[in-house]
């Protein structure tokens, strides 16, 4: 039986400064991966009642489970909570992401797009990406790859492209707890 291993996420801002840390996540084994993400050679990371510490040293647990999606070469990721609704994934325009060992690594530039369990989609914090774009002064590569980025997000929503499929996330998730089950019994 293939292992979850451990991984860490660091999201950082423009200026280096650390922004955000999932500190117990779960890497989804490429033998169990969906042929679709496989081919897109997706970070597949689960976690559960993850503790977060945020730029200020704070600590707070998460309280819904969530699948996460990073794809090379890609300007964002997608994290899909499994919510007592449904499933809503929380997007972020970001930078592609870094493996170093067991730790990702991503660069967030504030723009998010949220698609709701009922299949809104709705782009936010698009005050908060022209305030750091002013105060970090982005280079023009990097506005232009945001713009990238969220047009090739909104498009694979819209599209109901991978990973925007419920069904997968939810059979990442339940293969992982049986997973969990078998390891602790």
């Amino acid at each position: 039986m293939e292992r979850y291993r451990h991984f860490v996420i660091k999201s950082f801002k423009h200026n280096g400064h650390i922004h955000r840390t999932w500190q117990q996540n779960w890497l989804v084994p490429d033998g169990l991966l969906a042929a679709e993400h496989r081919a897109e050679a997706m970070t597949v990371l689960i976690n559960r009642q993850t503790p977060i510490q945020e730029s200020d040293g704070k600590i707070w647990i998460s309280r819904v489970p969530a699948v996460s999606f990073f794809i090379p070469g890609k300007w964002f990721n997608v994290v899909a909570l499994l919510e007592e609704g449904g499933v809503r994934y929380y997007c972020n325009v970001a930078s592609p992401p870094y493996l170093q060992g067991d730790v990702l690594t991503y660069i967030d530039y504030d723009l998010d797009v949220i698609r709701t369990a009922d299949g809104e989609r709705f782009v936010v914090d698009q005050d908060e990406y022209e305030l750091h774009k002013a105060a970090y002064h982005y280079p023009k590569m990097v506005n232009d790859k945001v713009q990238e980025g969220l047009d090739a997000l909104l498009l694979r929503i819209d599209q109901g492209q991978a990973p925007f499929q419920d069904n997968q996330v939810i059979l990442y998730y339940e293969e992982w707890l049986r997973h969990n089950d078998e390891v602790n019994a």
